[in-house]
């Protein structure tokens, strides 16, 4: 059995001060630097120990920084994947979400919704946004450890699973897959017919409860 445990990046510097992520190069707060030890004791708990792991994360800070206690509980070197980034939301990247909220033009609920034009400059479209984290999980589908895990972002994770699955782009036009802050997905391949399945969404049962 193939695993891939996909991880949502914990709480960040920019979720604290209400800012936009997306490309914004934000570090952990002081939270999610908790909950990124909380998340890699989980990890080792779900993965065998003698099995060989391989560790991919966004190149992005607030997602490196989450790999960085996966990699030294596993002993595992990093591969960062610029493809595996959030959304680029342009010139709204480090500026108060109200910003961006009162310039957002949100998709139809029918029609163009991939190459439409949220309205803000620099932008990605959702359509390059989920091809290039189609083309990340080609680049870790390639790997030969049976054990991988991968750290991004709680938008990209959606398209991390649908690749996963096999959708074909157009059904993110509408497809997502929601994830909290610090969660883990688990998805599988069996080894005799190869199929995959979404095994575990957004497990956050390792996390400490909000005081």
């Amino acid at each position: 059995m193939r695993r891939l445990y996909v991880v949502a990046h914990p709480e960040a510097t920019h979720h604290v001060e209400h800012r936009v992520g997306g490309w914004f190069d934000s570090a952990l707060a002081e939270r999610g630097r908790a909950h990124a030890a909380a998340i890699a004791a989980r990890l080792r708990e779900l993965i065998p120990a003698a099995d060989r792991i391989e560790l991919y994360s966004s190149d992005l800070r607030r997602a490196a920084e989450t790999a960085k206690p996966i990699a030294r509980s596993f002993e595992a070197d990093t591969v960062l994947l610029r493809d595996l980034r959030e959304k680029s939301y342009g010139v709204a990247g480090g500026r108060p979400q109200s910003w961006l909220d009162e310039r957002f033009v949100p998709p139809p609920p029918m029609g163009e919704r991939l190459d439409h034009d949220e309205g803000i400059d620099g932008a990605e479209t959702k359509l390059q946004w989920v091809t290039r984290v189609y083309r990340a999980v080609d680049r870790i589908s390639a790997g030969t450890a049976g054990q991988q895990v991968v750290v991004t972002h709680g938008g990209s994770l959606s398209w991390v699973v649908a690749a996963w699955l096999g959708l074909p782009v157009q059904a993110c036009a509408h497809a997502a897959f929601r994830s909290s802050a610090g969660g883990i997905t688990v998805l599988e391949e069996d080894d005799r017919f190869h199929n995959r399945t979404l095994h575990t969404l957004n497990d956050t049962s390792h996390l400490p409860a909000r005081r």
